[in-house]
């Protein structure tokens, strides 16, 4: 193998328009810096094919500059491969990571302002785009659940239902029950409709729990931006190619199967990009704060989706799948052109203010580079403290969310509230309540955990004080309009507050861990497995809903109530860490007159 250095000489003369750059750490007076390019390749290569890494190179003042090619052996480059990472390159080929490249529009931006952005600019665009990124992802998603009650047919007392005049649903009068029977779309409009609608669920959620975990092997590996784009327009391909199935009069039902295994595949691409890209850009100062307010793009893409679905039903089904479907795929090439997936992807990696966040800006000759350092291996990032609790924690809290995702519509249509059925879009539109108040408990329980520095305690806290409010939103949320959304309010906060927190600031501390020894290239691996496990639950919830809705939603609350006690108690070890931690202070803190917070920053 054969190691090239194509060096890109930079003229940091102020005639560039880009002014003087940062010095690196070790710069001297009497060095230059200058950029290159790392591009290892296989010796039996004759083409420039192979992993590009952008590097900075300190050369002597009255040196010779590099030339454009220098040939170099890659041993100088290749350290002795772990065991733990030997997945990271095979056939004897050096171990190399693809770095970010710079978009094209912040490239063509900077051109035009002649001034590199900012790393406060940098960051807030991050912010901006993974969350519009994921809100696209989550309003595709959410389109099943408000399409589902015009899909399956329903059966109601004649005098209590109200229907849009425009959906021009047919109806078949039964007189022996004085009910009407609204047809929907075969094949779920048979008697087993609803566990036909579950099997959907199922096959997306599967498919999306075993996608993600290869995903967060291969973010780990790839440039997150490119990733990020191709999943968000595959999802929107396919999740527009469901909606088609309206025009082409489509009524097979491994047809609407097929379609979503594969968005659901393309889906799984979302959440682990996102959570390492705003991972590699802010540290862990108020990342419960930060990723809580962040996190409400879930909620904020339920409720865009919600509305969206059920503003477009009265032109036909099709256009509540298609509309969101060319959404995301807009967004992706938005993301294709400006997100920044690292800070090296805009020369930002020697700014970053996180002094616990690797260095990834270290020259290229200072030892401890970003070739040496390889992304985790599954295995590696299972024994992380912490991982697998909170993973199947998770499990049983996407559980209940996800059954509320995906049913929450269904169940407000087919029940009377205040004595009346309201209709489909009208549920649509209220099931957004429980989105609205899982953003307050995702910012609420981020919010607690930085105050407490406790993640567990915080999150446990949140599914068992769920436990009441499922039980009084199904007991009483019946009584008036008034009162189901006052309840679904509270239940919406309590059962996404602890989703929100592990999903976010939970994945993000445990994939930048102290047991990993500054190695950030975790964060995509840890956030898929914690996130995998729970998607494991996402789809048993909706399934197990789908089948036992048809003999009583009581017995589905029962469901739901039983797993937020089993999140909680999964927690149960950790909390008590935290807490004997609090309790240790406390008496340091006493016995030395210092503040609390003193000893614990020790």
């Amino acid at each position: 193998m054969i190691a090239l250095l194509v060096a890109c000489i930079s003229d940091q003369k102020e005639g560039d328009g880009r002014g003087p750059r940062k010095p690196l750490r070790n710069q001297t007076e009497g060095e230059e810096r200058f950029s290159v390019n790392l591009l290892t390749l296989p010796q039996h290569c004759t083409g420039h094919h192979g992993w590009l890494a952008s590097r900075e190179l300190l050369i002597p003042r009255g040196k010779p500059q590099p030339q454009r090619y220098v040939r170099l052996p890659s041993a100088l480059f290749s350290p002795p491969r772990s065991d733990a990472f030997s997945g990271a390159a095979s056939h004897g080929d050096t171990a190399v990571t693809m770095r970010s490249t710079k978009p094209p529009g912040i490239h063509l931006f900077e051109c035009v302002q002649g001034s590199p952005l900012s790393l406060r600019t940098c960051q807030a665009l991050v912010l901006v785009l993974t969350f519009f990124s994921y809100s696209s992802y989550h309003a595709a998603r959410k389109t099943t659940s408000v399409v589902k009650g015009v899909l399956d047919p329903k059966t109601s007392n004649l005098g209590l239902l109200h229907w849009p005049r425009c959906l021009n649903i047919g109806k078949l009068h039964t007189a022996e029950t004085n009910t009407v029977l609204y047809g929907g779309w075969a094949p779920f409009d048979s008697r087993n409709g609803a566990a036909l609608l579950g099997d959907i669920d199922l096959a997306f959620l599967a498919i999306y729990a075993i996608g993600i975990f290869f995903v967060g092997h291969i973010g780990d590996r790839v440039d997150l931006r490119i990733l990020l784009t191709i999943g968000m327009i595959g999802t929107g391909l396919f999740t527009a190619a469901f909606g088609t199935g309206y025009w082409l009069d489509i009524h097979n039902f491994y047809y609407f199967l097929g379609i979503q295994l594969i968005a659901g595949l393309f889906q799984s691409t979302g959440w682990p990009s996102v959570v390492a890209v705003v991972g590699n850009w802010f540290g862990k100062k108020k990342r419960g704060l930060i990723m809580g307010i962040w996190n409400a793009h879930t909620s904020v893409g339920n409720i865009s989706g919600s509305l969206i679905a059920a503003a477009f039903l009265k032109f036909g089904w099709g256009w509540s799948f298609v509309v969101p479907g060319v959404m995301i795929a807009l967004v992706g090439l938005i993301v294709f052109l400006f997100l920044p997936a690292g800070p090296e992807a805009t020369g930002e990696d020697d700014h970053l203010e996180d002094s616990s966040k690797n260095e990834i800006g270290t020259p290229l000759l200072e030892g401890q580079t970003e070739v040496t350092e390889k992304p985790v291996g599954f295995v590696e990032a299972l024994r992380i403290p912490g991982v697998v609790p909170f993973a199947l924690c998770l499990f049983f809290c996407k559980l209940v969310a996800y059954t509320f995702l995906y049913w929450l519509p269904f169940y407000i249509s087919h029940t009377a509230v205040g004595g009346k059925y309201l209709s489909d879009s009208a549920a649509g539109a209220l099931s957004t309540l429980f989105d609205l108040g899982g953003v307050i408990g995702g910012i609420l329980a981020g919010h607690i955990s930085d105050r407490l520095d406790a993640r567990a305690l915080t999150a446990a806290s949140f599914t068992f004080s769920a436990m009441p409010a499922l039980f009084f939103y199904r007991v009483y949320g019946s009584i008036s309009l008034y009162w189901n959304t006052i309840l679904m309010f509270v239940t919406g906060m309590l059962v996404n507050g602890p989703y929100a927190l592990i999903t976010t600031a939970v994945s993000a501390d445990l994939g930048t861990h102290s047991s990993l020894r500054g190695n950030s290239r975790a964060l995509a691996t840890v956030t898929a497995i914690i996130d995998g496990t729970g998607s494991a639950g996402a789809a048993v919830g909706p399934l197990l809903t789908g089948y036992l809705s048809a003999k009583s939603w009581t017995a589905v609350f029962a469901m739901l109530m039983v797993a937020a006690l089993v999140a909680g108690l999964l927690l149960s070890r950790l909390v008590m860490a935290e807490v004997s931690a609090k309790l240790e202070s406390q008496r340091s803190a006493a016995a030395t007159g210092l503040p609390v917070s003193s000893v614990e920053g020790a």
